[in-house]
């Protein structure tokens, strides 16, 4: 079964989501705006969500972890949860 491990931010707002990725392409740190303002349990670990096998996350989020290239930063990515930038470290 393919795996991946994956860090995300979670926020309420798209707006909020493409300021903080400005902000990542701006040079500040994934896990440090993920500890600031992921809305997700996981901001508290930078964001990390560990390891986890397609088909665990909702759709539209498991499409980028598992569909668009690794270490780079996806998003915003709606889902019924709220609004994720996504970085995929790794997959198999």
């Amino acid at each position: 079964m393919a795996r991946a491990h994956a860090l995300h931010i979670l926020v309420k707002t798209r707006e909020e989501a493409e300021e903080l990725k400005k902000q990542l392409a701006a040079g500040k740190k994934f896990g440090d705006l993920a500890r600031q303002h992921s809305l997700c349990p996981s901001g508290k670990k930078g964001g990390d969500l560990g390891e986890f096998g397609r088909g665990q996350m909702v759709p539209a989020f498991d499409k980028v972890v598992f569909g668009k290239p690794t270490l780079e930063v996806h998003g915003p990515v709606k889902t019924k949860f709220g609004w994720h930038l996504i970085k995929t470290l790794s997959r198999n």
